[in-house]
């Protein structure tokens, strides 16, 4: 069989490659001036501008005049990802099952978090998701194209299919949840794991953006999970399930984390230890911020238990970003979810718990940062999954066209 690497390129195929480079720029980097795809891309402008009308002729983009610096200077014609074209997002997890559009230029439009009084079975999340999906798609503006449903899993995920193989909170285990959400939208749906998801996001558009050795960990009602980016490429391993740091075990401790495993990360850094101590049944990540914020400005007795239980819990999760920092040496190591919210209680304590378990020569230059997107974080993460088959081959990729409404009149 012929290797691919050996198969020439057709002058479509290189039209297509172009017009990937210029909406990718403009996925990735927001409104650009022509004159900036221009001098970054390397081709000339004529064929810039070619580019340009055929992405803007697809509905793929959109131009607008540039506000000139100079009264004699002509303003550069700035191109932007349309926000008529957008994708779904779905993230269910224990408590809640949270839908969202976000558009091709990265803005999420609109954003449901539907709660669950108990823990859903893979059906019931696909139920909530699917008609969470017919509600908005109604919404939509007319013309408006859709280019999938992108779902971020609490668990592993087998990428070939839509498989979930492991969610262990949610108990679910071999659920085909990308077949059975296709069949009720009739949508094409993708699926990742959340903290992979995560990771690629905020190395695009976030706190690890310009870093090309990253290490980001997610701290979710499902538990401790991450991802590692080295030399620009994320790390995924053989069948896709790399990326389990909170499954690294740093003391010798009986409690278990959700698959079993003792004296992990996992195990000693939860969620549900800090909703218990602050009587929550539930909370989004900015309601936990706001009482372990409280917690910080309170020194009084009332809050100690609570402080007792953070402070026990940043140290064990400088351990584990020790470790990371042993192993993967990064520039930078972003921390997402409730974890963001532990480092900033004691940001100097969790850097000296850092360095003192870590190498001198691997921590000496390592930045640790809190994640940028917040709770848009897993819904722009999510859309990015049928983005990225529409990135690829921009005038070939098929739409589920918005149908136009009929007006009852």
């Amino acid at each position: 069989m012929q290797s691919r690497e050996f198969v020439g390129r057709t002058r479509e195929d290189v039209r297509q490659f172009n017009l990937s480079i210029v909406l990718r720029m403009l996925h990735f980097s927001g409104s650009v001036t022509r004159s900036q795809l221009t001098s970054i891309s390397g081709l000339n402008r004529s064929t810039i501008s070619d580019l340009v009308s055929e992405l803007e002729e697809l509905g793929l983009a959109t131009e607008t005049e540039g506000i000139s610096k100079t009264s004699s200077g002509r303003p550069s014609h700035v191109v932007s990802a349309s926000d008529s074209v957008v994708a779904f997002a779905v993230n269910p997890d224990i408590d809640a099952t949270t839908v969202g559009v976000v558009t091709l230029g990265g803005r999420v439009l609109t954003k449901r978090r539907i709660l669950t009084r108990l823990q859903p079975s893979a059906d019931q999340a696909i139920e909530i998701a699917a008609k969470a999906i017919q509600e908005m798609r109604a919404e939509l503006k007319p013309g408006t194209k859709i280019a999938g449903v992108g779902v971020a899993i609490p668990g592993q995920v087998r990428l070939a299919d839509g498989v979930v193989r492991l969610a262990p909170h949610l108990n679910w285990i071999e659920a085909p949840f990308g077949a059975k959400l296709t069949q009720l939208t009739g949508l094409p749906v993708s699926l990742d794991n959340d903290a992979s998801l995560g990771c690629r996001t905020e190395f695009n558009f976030g706190a690890a953006r310009g870093f090309s050795d990253v290490v980001y960990i997610f701290g979710g009602s499902g538990g401790i999970g991450g991802g590692a980016i080295v030399n620009g490429s994320q790390l995924r391993g053989a069948a896709g399930y790399a990326g389990e740091l909170g499954h690294v075990r740093i003391a010798d401790e009986k409690q278990s984390d959700y698959s079993g495993l003792s004296g992990t990360v996992e195990a000693l850094v939860r969620r549900d230890d800090l909703l218990e101590v602050f009587r929550l049944d539930s909370a989004t990540d900015e309601e936990l911020a706001a009482e372990i914020d409280a917690v910080r400005r309170d020194k009084t007795a009332k809050s100690k238990p609570a402080r007792k239980l953070i402070e026990r819990q940043l140290e064990s999760m400088a351990r584990g970003i020790a470790s990371f920092v042993n192993i993967f040496n990064p520039q930078v190591i972003v921390l997402a979810g409730f974890l963001s919210s532990l480092f900033e209680f004691d940001r100097e304590r969790v850097l000296a718990e850092v360095k003192a378990n870590s190498l001198d020569a691997s921590s000496e230059a390592v930045l640790i940062r809190s994640a940028e997107l917040g709770s848009d974080l897993l819904m722009i993460g999510a859309a990015e999954l049928p983005f990225a088959k529409l990135l690829a081959r921009p005038s070939q990729f098929e739409f589920a066209e918005q149908k136009r409404r009929v007006s009852s009149s």
